[in-house]
Parts: structure tokens; C-alpha cells; sequence
């Protein structure tokens, strides 16, 4: 009987996982693995590791000799050393498609919340103030354009449920080509461009080395003053002393965060103290039946692999066999 490691988990119950493979005659092994030595003590039996945050690091590969795939629970895999994984021919997967509408709706709650003040508003009123200017003047979302970093499925989604609440959407990427933005969203060919012209800047993008950092000093030199940034792809993507750079100069009117590069934030983090900014738990992604899809997919990528060698979602394509 093979076995899987489910290298660590935030759920309540692994009851789904273990039905799935159960059924598949194939034995699953919990853990809550935070070190790369607690990943190789744990799966030295396994042939396959389906993981949240455990990180799988090039020593981690090479100490597993019968590791065939990597599933990770997520749209993400910056968790993944996916070079190390490509050079063993270890398979590598993901969910990429299971919570598009949860994070783009989210992203869009916070941009409506930021421009509207609404959790001010809702301090205030609890705290005795009953007044529409308690927490300042608020611009119409209706004569603002949305800039969007990122058009994959997420970015194109934020775009449609978004184009009937702003005036206009552009949008940035670079590894589009023009017959795959939508009708509705106008391309902007680089970054400083979108900054300069987005009243809120929505991220969509995953964190690779040419992502990692890119909204910086830079970006926020050229913004269009009074910018809102909401950020629900990853928290590297933005260098967090910057954007509090930016808030204390007034550049930043506002941010909706729910990725951050430490997680979770530090209870001492200048982020919980600004009232500008929203913080949400790296909730985006999450609906009930999400959050099932989700854990459905990532698990049935590695009883595919079982059954036919390959996964139903590869991200990188291994030499590996069951």
C-alpha cells in the first residue's frame, strides 16, 4: 500500500483527505511539519507529500529517494523549490482554479471598503459618533480606475466583477498577449504606468524572483496620489516598509492587505496600528465550498499520479512513475 504524507495542515479534520485515499487503497500519514528535517523524518516512507506551508527545499528532494509528487493545497507553491523538484524528476502540482470568485469578490470588498471607509465608520458609530463625515471625505468609485497587476484567472475575474463599479479598468502584464485582456480592460505597458494613473491598485500576481518586491519605493513614487492598494496574491510581492513610507507621506490614501510577507502579522506590526489599513487573515481564498474543491483537487492530483503518472494539475512535469 502506498503512502502519502500530509506534510501539515490548518484544517479541522483531515476526514475528506483521508476518505479520498481510503478509497484508493492508499495510506495517509498526518504531520505538522515546519522544518525541512521534520519534512524528511516524516516522508521517508511516502511516495507522494501533500502539503500546505511545509517547505520543500532542494536537501529535502535530495533525502527523498522515493518521492514521486509534490501536491500543494493552494494556487501557490513559493514553498516548492521547483528547480530542485524538475532536476529528480519529482513531479510538482497545485489547485490552481478552485477559489477565483472567493479571492477576486474579497479583493474587491477590500477596495469598496478602503474607499468607503466602512470599518471608521463602524469604530466610530460603536464608539458614540453618529456622523457621515466621521472618517473623512469619500471619493466615487464610480469616477476611478481600478489598475489590476496580473490578469491570470483571478486578475480577469477582479476585472469583470469590477468593471461595472469603477470607471475604468486597466490592467499590467506582461506575459499576455493583447488578444487575451478583455474587451473592457485597457493594457498599460509598465508598472510605473499603471501606479500613475490607478486611483486603487488591486495585485494578482504569483511570487516569483521578478515579482518578489515589485511593489516598492518605485511603484510608490509614481502613484497617483491618494492610491489604495489591495494586495490578496502574495505578501512578498510588496515591500511592507515602503507602503508604511508611503502611508506616512500621504501618497497611500488606504490598503486592504490579506497576505503579508510574515504570517501571521506581529502584534507590535505598524500595519495594526495604522487605521488605514484593513488586515484580513489569509482569508481571501475561502468559502465553504472552496475551501472543499480546494482539498478535493490537491488530493486527487496525487491519486492520478498513482493511477496514471500524472497529475491532473502538474506545474512541473517529473520523470518519476508510481
Amino acid at each position: 500500500m502506498p503512502t502519502v504524507l500530509f506534510a501539515d495542515c490548518d484544517f479541522h479534520d483531515i476526514d475528506l483527505e483521508r476518505a479520498l485515499f481510503a478509497e484508493a487503497g492508499v495510506d495517509v500519514v498526518l504531520a505538522q511539519c515546519k522544518t525541512e528535517q521534520e519534512v524528511i523524518a516524516a516522508a521517508k516512507n511516502a511516495v507522494a507529500i501533500l502539503l500546505q506551508y511545509a517547505p520543500i527545499s532542494e536537501r529535502v528532494v535530495a533525502a527523498l529517494p522515493k518521492l514521486g509528487i509534490v501536491s500543494r493545497i493552494g494556487a501557490g507553491y513559493d514553498n516548492v523549490d521547483t528547480e530542485a523538484c524538475e532536476a529528480a524528476g519529482v513531479w510538482v502540482a497545485n489547485s490552481p482554479d478552485y477559489g477565483v470568485g472567493e479571492v477576486a469578490t474579497h479583493a474587491l470588498a477590500l477596495a469598496l471598503a478602503s474607499l468607503r471607509n466602512v470599518v471608521a465608520l463602524d469604530r466610530h458609530v460603536r464608539e458614540g459618533t453618529w456622523h457621515f463625515l466621521s472618517a473623512g471625505r469619500i471619493p466615487r468609485a464610480a469616477e476611478l480606475t481600478l489598475g489590476i497587476v496580473g490578469l491570470g484567472r483571478i486578475g480577469k475575474r477582479m476585472a469583470h466583477v469590477s468593471r461595472n463599479v469603477f470607471k475604468r479598468v486597466v490592467a499590467y502584464d506582461p506575459f499576455l498577449i493583447d488578444g487575451d485582456f478583455p474587451a473592457y480592460v485597457d493594457r498599460v505597458r509598465a508598472l510605473p504606468e499603471l501606479a500613475a494613473i490607478s486611483d486603487v491598485v488591486s495585485l494578482h500576481t504569483p511570487l516569483t524572483s521578478e515579482t518578489r518586491g515589485m511593489i516598492d519605493a518605485h511603484f510608490f513614487a509614481a502613484a497617483k496620489p491618494g492610491m489604495t492598494l489591495v494586495n490578496t496574491s502574495r505578501g512578498a510581492v510588496v515591500e511592507i516598509g515602503d507602503l508604511l513610507v508611503a502611508l506616512s507621506a500621504g501618497k497611500v490614501r488606504g490598503a486592504g492587505l490579506d497576505v503579508l510577507p510574515a504570517e501571521p502579522v506581529p502584534a507590535d506590526s505598524p500595519l495594526v496600528a495604522d487605521p488605514r489599513v484593513i488586515l484580513t487573515p489569509h482569508s481571501a481564498f475561502y468559502s465553504t465550498a472552496a475551501e472543499q474543491e480546494l482539498r478535493r483537487k490537491a488530493a486527487q492530483n496525487i491519486l492520478s499520479w498513482l493511477a496514471t503518472g500524472r497529475p491532473d494539475y502538474p506545474v512541473v512535469r517529473g520523470t518519476r512513475t508510481p
